[in-house]
This record gives C-alpha cells, structure tokens and sequence, in this order.
C-alpha cells in the first residue's frame, strides 16, 4: 500500500538535510505539487522548507499566505510561531511580538507549550525590551518548577514593576 501524503511529508521531515538545499526543494515541491493549488498546509509545508534551508525572507510570504487561507490544527501554532521566528530573523522582531501577541492563543499553546513564549521573549530581548522578555521566559518556565515555581513566577512579575529605592 502506498504511504500517504502526511507520512511522506512526515518522512520528508525525518531525513530533513540542509547541505542538499536543490534536493530537499525539489522532493518537497513534488509533495506540494500532488495537493490543489494554495492549499494552505501545502503552502505551510513549501513556507517551511524554505525556512529550514535558511531562506526566511522567501518563507515569511508563504507562512502568511498558508494563515491566510485557513490553516489549521497543528500546523497552525506551528506556522505562527515559524513565522514570527522568521521574522525576528530577517531584522522584523517587532512585526514578531505583535504576531505571536495577536494570533497565538490557549488553545495553541496547548499544542506547542511555551515554544511561542520562548521565541517572545528572542523578539522582545532583540527590541532591547530585556525585562519583558526575561519576564515572558520565567512566566513560562515557572509552571514546569517542582519548586519555587510561585515564587519565580512572583520575581517575573516584579520585573514590570518599577523599582523603588530603599
């Protein structure tokens, strides 16, 4: 029986090689082609070999383009996240905060965890917005504290507050 378009991407995935950049846009471009034309989790699939091949700037276009169209389920968080990654890596970190504040929310962080946190506070640290991305990254990490998760979660948000002198 022939494997499905999900377990050949999946498998494209697995044997992933950036030092064959031609090879991997040429097999994935053939995955793409088998779908219907802005099909949104092909786009998502042909934004992200472009990505990980450290090809950002063409990536951004196309994380939006696949949003655009609807994507869903778990290839959604993921191309929030992968395109506000790409976009702090193109020298855009502000276009960065604003995505992952809009368009992220409960349910997709159930799906990712804190991997959207950490690449705010990447954004925000690159904005030289260090106490708030020092924030986000402590809000994030307390709850996975057997202890003192209270209290670093008590010290993030000391780090928005101005401090008084003594």
């Amino acid at each position: 029986m022939a494997a499905s378009w999900e377990d050949r991407i999946a498998s494209f995935w697995e044997s992933a090689d950036d030092q064959s950049p031609d090879l991997m846009l040429s097999e994935m471009k053939d995955l793409v082609d088998e779908r219907p034309q802005a099909d949104p989790i092909a786009v998502y699939e042909w934004a992200a070999v472009h990505d990980f091949l450290g090809r950002e700037a063409a990536a951004v276009p196309l994380y939006r383009l696949a949003l655009d169209a609807g994507l869903t389920g778990p290839r959604r968080p993921q191309a929030v996240i992968q395109l506000a990654s790409s976009l702090r890596n193109i020298g855009e970190p502000a276009a960065a905060v604003d995505l992952l504040i809009e368009l992220f929310d409960d349910e997709d962080a159930a799906l990712t965890g804190a991997a959207a946190h950490a690449f705010l506070a990447l954004a925000l640290h690159d904005l030289g917005r260090t106490d708030e991305a020092l924030r986000v990254a402590l809000k994030a990490l307390a709850p996975t504290l057997p202890l003192y998760g209270r209290s670093v979660s008590a010290y993030a948000d000391d780090l928005v507050r101005p401090r008084t002198a003594d």
